[in-house]
């Protein structure tokens, strides 16, 4: 699957049995119609199926105005289970950090000055599939069962991998990804 198609929900639809529910439940509350001003996009396990029992449906945005973004983000989503929301710095960049529940699903909307494409939820995303694509299912077994026993999606790729350094600076590494053209 190509990397813009996570651009669009229409590859839920078709998934595994996770991701049809999550399309489901996107389309029901409309969620990310009601973010679209802000350029949603869903990123993390589910869209890639490495996603374990209690992963959340990670929603990431992009606002112009802080203010206006998290307004809404009140307005919409403070009736459901569990709101919280945090204005925080996250890799020196202002932060709004939601999360709820829908129907007993963890959500989570991150919004930053910074494009979505360009932000590391989705960078992160993009390279773990081309990663699980490159090497299979039995990687992307091996990534379930360490996140089972409590690893971080991209530290479970970086033991897996024998990646030294930071885990979450590594998989962005263009080198990573290009090395795999050469095998």
């Amino acid at each position: 699957m190509p990397a813009n198609q996570f651009d669009t929900l229409q590859y839920l639809a078709a998934g595994t049995t996770r991701q049809l529910a999550a399309y489901q439940l996107l389309k029901k509350y409309r969620l990310l119609e009601t973010l679209h001003t802000f350029d949603p996009i869903l990123a993390g396990t589910i869209p890639i199926n490495i996603d374990i029992e209690n992963s959340d449906l990670d929603i990431i945005c992009c606002f112009t105005d802080k203010a206006r973004f998290q307004q809404l983000i009140i307005s919409a989503f403070a009736g459901f289970n569990g709101f919280t929301i945090v204005d925080t710095v996250i890799n020196q960049q202002e932060t709004i950090v939601a999360n709820f529940s829908v129907d007993g699903c963890p959500i989570e909307v991150f919004g930053q000055y910074v494009p979505t494409r360009e932000q590391n939820a989705y960078r992160h995303m993009i390279a773990e599939h081309q990663l699980l694509t490159h090497y299979g299912e039995p990687l992307r077994q091996q990534i379930i069962e360490l996140k089972k026993q409590g690893y971080k999606t991209e530290p479970a790729f970086a033991k897996l991998l024998d990646l030294q350094g930071n885990p979450y600076l590594e998989l962005l590494k263009p080198e990573l990804i290009s090395s795999l053209k050469n095998k």
